[in-house]
This record gives structure tokens, C-alpha cells and sequence, in this order.
């Protein structure tokens, strides 16, 4: 086989993956928001099977279960990467040290999977399952795509300081997402645009953001109080308005200054990606929450992400070598 063919199956089987990491992200908000994250108490297994009992709550054992299920094979697809990366290393095109931090990235996200069984769903441990599990899926997309052409104009070359901070913004919001999430605090403001029919509640900020409460607490159904559960969801409204305006400015700037039709596109999306989530995140408010709705969000952060992998992709050179090439 080529070495260009070889290329071309490897960004195949990326793409695989990172069409199967955005799959387990989703289950993973479907299994959190169905309360389903303790449906399996022990781990890898449940109950001490590797399939779920019908008389130990069937139906969310399942859901844990189907999630861990799509999550193993995820972690095949990235072994099955990096020992093609491995065997085509003397290949110049070929990536490597991207795809051994990814294996490093997947055995960090089953110890996360681990922990939040035994940690008893801890806020910071499924938040930090989150981000992994969407870093996983950025890496997967950027190995899947081809590098931009070898030279930008110097107004598409200067959109690239504004595409990373968009990504630093896009990662901080969805960590906010992931704490509201976990926290319980998505509930926390039935209207808008005010919050419990104020533009400024009563609100606890000193307790909304403690990373850790000690051992052996079980945040099913949360353990804060009204008010901090209310700073996290305004604050996550916050973020919300800061960071959609960034992506809306970065995707419109784009546009105005892209000469290659790719750089277009690429903008083009990011514009309809941030106006989807915010239509969602607005819907959501209106009908109470629907489990739908909810998921559909964690489906948009994860578009969101994999769009924003893709500008950045088009706008680094063919010819520019680094840690992800």
C-alpha cells in the first residue's frame, strides 16, 4: 500500500472514532440526565456481569452499560491508531505523538468512569469526564481531516490567535455546562430572560464553586442550596452570552476575511453551530427542561467543538509540523 493510501485509511478509522467519541459523549449526557450514572454500583462490570440483570433496575443499568459499552470500543479504535501510527512512523505524514496522547487521554477517561461510579457521581470528577471525553473527540476529528493549504493570506493567517482563544472560551463554557449539569442547577431559572422573575436573585457564589466536599457523598440529586444552584446557572448564562458572542464575531470575521472556500465553509458553520445552541439552550428554559433538549445541547457543544477543530485545521498550514500535525 502507498503511503499516501495508508494516510487515507488512517484518516478513515480517525474519522471512525471520532464519529463514535461524539456518540459516547451524547450517551454519557443521556445517562447522567436520565439519573442513570449509579445505575451500575461497581465498575467495569454491574453487579459483577458484563450485562445488566434484570433485577437490579434494568432499564438504567442499561443505559450505564450501552454508554460503557460504545466507550470500550472507542478505546480499540485508538489502540488500533496508535499501533498504525506506530508501524508507519517512517511515513512523514503520519501522526504520531497525537495518537499516543490520545490512548494516554482514553486511559485517564476510564479511570474518570471509574471514579465516577466510586466517587458517587462527584461534580468535578463528571465534569472533568466531560471535558475528556470531548478533548477525545477534538483530537480524533483534527486526525481526520486534511491540513489547510500550504500558505494563508495575512488576513486569513491572523484569524488564528482569535480561533484559539475561541477554543480556550468554548472549552471554559462547556466546564460551566458540565457544572451546572452535575450540580442539579439547570432547574434553578424557569424563565427568561430574568431568573425567578429577577434580573439579580439572591445567589451564594462562595458555595456554587467548591471543587471537592470530602468523601462519600452522594450528589445524586445535588447538595446545594437554592442560591448557589442559582449562581451557577446565572453565571453559566453569563458564559453563555460571552462566549457565543466570541464564536459569532470569530465565525463572521471568517467570512469577511477568507479567500479559500474552506475557510468559508468553516466560518459559515460556526455561525449556524452557536445559533443552533443558543436556540437550544433558549428552548430548553421555555419547556422545563426536556430530557430531548438536554441532550440535544450536549450533542450542540459537541458540533460546536468539532467545528471549531476544523477551522483550526484549515487555517495551519500543510507544511507547519508540531505536536498535532
Amino acid at each position: 500500500m502507498l503511503p499516501e493510501q495508508r494516510t487515507r485509511w488512517f484518516r478513515r478509522l480517525a474519522l471512525a472514532g471520532a464519529l463514535l467519541a461524539a456518540a459516547v459523549v451524547v450517551l454519557g449526557a443521556w445517562v447522567r440526565l436520565t439519573d442513570a450514572g449509579l445505575g451500575c454500583p461497581d465498575w467495569p462490570g454491574c453487579y459483577g456481569h458484563l450485562y445488566p440483570q434484570v433485577d437490579h433496575g434494568f432499564s438504567k443499568a442499561m443505559h450505564e452499560m450501552i454508554h460503557r459499552y460504545f466507550a470500550t470500543t472507542l478505546g480499540i479504535i485508538i489502540m488500533s491508531l496508535l499501533v498504525w501510527a506506530v508501524w508507519n512512523r517512517r511515513n512523514r505524514s503520519q501522526p504520531l505523538l497525537p495518537v499516543a496522547l490520545l490512548l494516554v487521554i482514553v486511559c485517564l477517561q476510564g479511570a474518570l468512569g471509574a471514579l465516577t461510579v466510586t466517587r458517587l457521581l462527584k461534580p468535578l470528577i463528571v465534569t472533568a469526564h466531560l471535558l475528556g471525553g470531548l478533548t477525545t473527540l477534538g483530537i480524533l476529528w483534527w486526525l481526520s481531516l486534511t491540513p489547510g493549504q500550504r500558505s494563508l493570506s495575512p488576513a486569513e493567517a491572523s484569524l488564528r490567535k482569535y480561533a484559539w482563544a475561541g477554543l480556550a472560551v468554548l472549552l471554559l463554557q462547556i466546564a460551566l455546562g458540565g457544572w451546572t449539569s452535575t450540580n442539579y442547577a439547570a432547574v434553578a431559572c424557569p424563565d427568561l430572560p430574568t431568573c425567578q422573575q429577577s434580573w439579580w436573585p439572591p445567589m451564594d457564589f462562595q458555595d456554587a464553586f467548591i471543587l471537592s466536599r470530602g468523601q462519600d457523598i452522594d450528589y445524586t440529586g445535588g447538595v446545594l442550596g437554592n442560591p448557589a444552584r442559582t449562581a451557577i446557572h446565572v453565571t453559566h448564562r453569563i458564559g453563555a452570552v460571552l462566549a457565543g458572542s466570541w464564536l459569532l464575531m470569530l465565525g463572521s470575521l471568517t467570512l469577511l476575511r477568507a479567500e479559500q472556500r474552506r475557510l468559508r465553509a468553516a466560518g459559515a458553520l460556526l455561525v449556524l453551530a452557536i445559533l443552533l445552541q443558543i436556540c437550544i439552550g433558549l428552548t430548553m428554559v421555555h419547556f422545563a427542561m426536556p430530557l430531548p433538549l438536554a441532550t440535544m445541547h450536549n450533542a450542540g457543544a459537541a458540533l460546536l467543538v468539532i467545528v471549531l477543530v476544523t477551522l483550526l485545521r484549515t487555517l495551519r498550514p500543510a507544511h507547519a509540523h508540531g505536536v498535532v500535525p
